[in-house]
């Protein structure tokens, strides 16, 4: 006989409401363990490399760049530029991209209650590609453009979707904005498509950017996603207690004082807003959202205190591996790193679309 439901106080406003929901869940551990996958991503991606960096030499660069401890590397300037300007800015900004995407598709799986919902549902991958699309069929510089665009085009997509998903007014549910997401994203292809064929000689850089790509990071692209991705991981995580509350159903959250309506709109546009950041930077990578999220529900617990923050950390970790496997499979080629994702996220789709628990996990 499962054990009975605690029932609890959530602080929602200036008054404490009663809401039924699962035990409370330490996430202290799970936490720590992704911490530590984290941190070993890190050193092997900033390690592997067609130069060979020892760790005492990685750590010895690391320790000259802390502030006020005065270090002296003892390294070659070479060596110091390799790992400091080209491999971790690439690692950072793989990790940032990683934990959103997971992030983001962790709370679109609690929100719309559906284990098969990825952040790019409501049309951001569509918005996006069309954004990217049309500043490089365009001639223009795309090293200044293309984020914005694509940035532009991911947010606009989500826009539009809300705004075709209140036209059903009063019966609006979630199942609506997902129709209307699967009609935008459609209509958007279509465009793009339509676009792609017209200036057919673009086709490679095109595709080369929705596959997927770090080789290009800098620290200007750090700088310039970090904000809007920081404020996306603090209203996700601001909301992870709610998302367990919206678990049983949006009738029982509303009448146990819960705004459904209200959380939904605030974790979509914070998940939209740093999955819109992610793929402004790296374009289009897949499955990051279902493979990452579905492997803490089913290695650790189902409850969204733990879901989301160790989604996010080891979000981060995977997509640094991914990038590792990208660049080192088949050096001195890389890989586009969406496939590298797909080729390990379509067999887990598959095990996620067949299996019973990872569905009981969600709903």
């Amino acid at each position: 006989m499962p054990p009975p439901v605690a029932t609890r106080r959530l602080q929602s406003g200036p008054a404490a409401r009663p809401v039924v929901g699962l035990r409370p869940v330490s996430a202290r551990r799970p936490v720590a363990v992704a911490v530590g996958a984290l941190i070993g991503a890190v050193l092997l991606g900033v390690s592997v490399g067609p130069a060979d960096l020892s760790f005492t030499t990685v750590l010895r660069v690391f320790l000259a760049h802390v502030p006020l401890l005065h270090f002296h590397a003892g390294v070659s300037r070479v060596d110091a530029d390799i790992l400091w300007q080209i491999r971790l800015p690439r690692v950072v900004l793989g990790g940032l991209v990683g934990s959103m995407l997971a992030g983001g598709g962790a709370a679109f799986q609690g929100v719309f209650r559906n284990p098969l919902a990825d952040p790019y549902l409501l049309g951001v991958a569509a918005g996006a590609g069309l954004g990217a699309t049309a500043v490089i069929v365009s001639g223009s510089d795309t090293s200044e453009l293309l984020p914005a665009a694509a940035f532009a085009g991911a947010v606009a997509a989500v826009a539009l979707t809300y705004a075709v998903g209140s036209t059903v007014g009063r019966q609006r549910t979630t199942a609506s904005i997902v129709l209307a997401g699967v009609a935008v994203a459609a209509l958007l292809t279509a465009v793009q498509t339509y676009l792609q064929q017209r200036h057919s000689q673009d086709l490679q850089e095109v595709y080369g950017w929705i596959l997927g790509r770090l080789n290009t990071a800098t620290w200007s692209d750090v700088v310039l996603v970090l904000p809007y991705m920081a404020v996306s991981a603090v209203v996700l995580l601001a909301h992870r207690r709610l998302l367990d509350v919206l678990r049983v159903g949006e009738d029982e959250a509303d009448s146990l004082g819960v705004r459904t309506a209200r959380v939904r709109i605030a974790v979509v546009a914070a998940a939209t807003l740093g999955t819109a950041a992610a793929v402004a930077v790296s374009g289009l990578i897949g499955f990051v959202g279902i493979i990452v999220p579905h492997t803490v529900r089913l290695s650790t617990s189902s409850s969204y205190r733990v879901v989301v923050p160790v989604s996010m950390i080891g979000g981060a970790a995977f997509l640094i591996l991914a990038d590792v496997a990208a660049r080192t499979v088949q050096a001195p080629a890389e890989i586009p790193i969406g496939v590298v994702t797909a080729f390990v996220g379509a067999p887990f789709f598959l095990f996620v679309l067949r299996s019973r628990r990872a569905g009981r996990s969600v709903t």
